[in-house]
């Protein structure tokens, strides 16, 4: 069974440390996402279908809202990997330009050779995260940041993506994709009626979907549960200590253990580890 040994929350996105032995589904975020090796075995992860390496020498790259999942083999040994959701309102907050962290094109490829560099500044970051103790905000902060630049620097053209002046990944879809995705995230969270978006955004059922999915990458019900994941973790986030039954039902969950199983699925941890473990940041 997958765990977290330590989870750090706040106004950059989150920073986990996840010992993983069990695949997740394959789900999408609204934050940039870097993955490194710490310890343990080489293993995989997939990224709009294909499978990648993640290794002592090697990066996975996940640009916001592109699909991907952990391709965890059954009968290897668990992997213990850094994951950093990043928040681009973050980034661009330190350096304007960084607010290309949201596109969808922002990595220039999904898999990167780590430097001596990026390495030792990744197993720094690890290193601290294993340590016992609160962390200074500012000290995580700033090596999280160095760690993040040398990467984007050399795997991301974001100083001439800044120039084309164009933003978050709505901007890049049909418009009627463009309301889909708008009435999906902001709709009831366990309801989606995939007829009546459809006739919202004049599509029927088959040709929104096809469409949905040829532009996105994700399916509608992918897109949902991003929505609900990251309601999930601001919930959390705002009630570190408060009823995970109570979290589930706001969440549309009809019982909490659908919502364990659906956040394990997704993150690799459960609900109340998640809580154990989370430093959060964001106060």
């Amino acid at each position: 069974m997958s765990n977290a040994y330590r989870i750090f929350h706040g106004g950059f996105g989150r920073i986990a440390l996840l010992d993983m032995d069990e695949p997740l589904v394959p789900h999408a975020h609204s934050e940039c996402h870097v993955l490194l090796k710490a310890t343990g075995q080489n293993t995989f992860f997939s990224v709009r279908g294909r499978r990648l390496p993640l290794t002592d020498d090697t990066a996975v790259l996940v640009n916001a809202w592109e699909p991907h999942y952990y391709d965890h083999q059954a009968g290897e040994s668990e992997s213990v990997i850094l994951a950093l959701y990043i928040e681009p309102r973050w980034l661009a907050a330190l350096k304007t330009d960084l607010s290309t962290s949201a596109r969808p094109d922002f990595f220039s490829q999904p898999c990167i050779e780590l430097t001596p560099r990026m390495r030792r500044q990744a197993d720094i970051l690890i290193d601290e995260m294993m340590s016992f103790g609160p962390k200074p905000r500012e000290k995580m902060e700033s090596m999280l940041f160095d760690l993040l630049i040398s990467i984007m620097e050399k795997h991301s053209d974001w100083h001439h993506l800044a120039r084309l002046k164009a933003g978050f990944a709505n901007d890049f879809y049909d418009a009627r994709i463009r309301r889909a995705t708008g009435i999906i995230l902001e709709a009831p969270l366990g309801e989606l009626d995939l007829d009546a978006i459809a006739r919202q955004c004049g599509l029927s059922r088959a040709h929104f979907y096809s469409l949905f999915k040829k532009t996105t990458g994700m399916t509608p019900q992918m897109l949902a549960n991003m929505g609900r994941m990251r309601s999930a973790f601001q919930g959390l986030s705002d009630n570190p200590h408060g009823s995970l039954g109570e979290l589930s039902l706001a969440l549309g969950f009809t019982e909490q253990g659908h919502f364990t199983r659906f956040f394990r699925r997704h993150i690799g941890a459960s609900p109340s580890q998640y809580q154990r473990v989370m430093d959060d940041y964001s106060r």
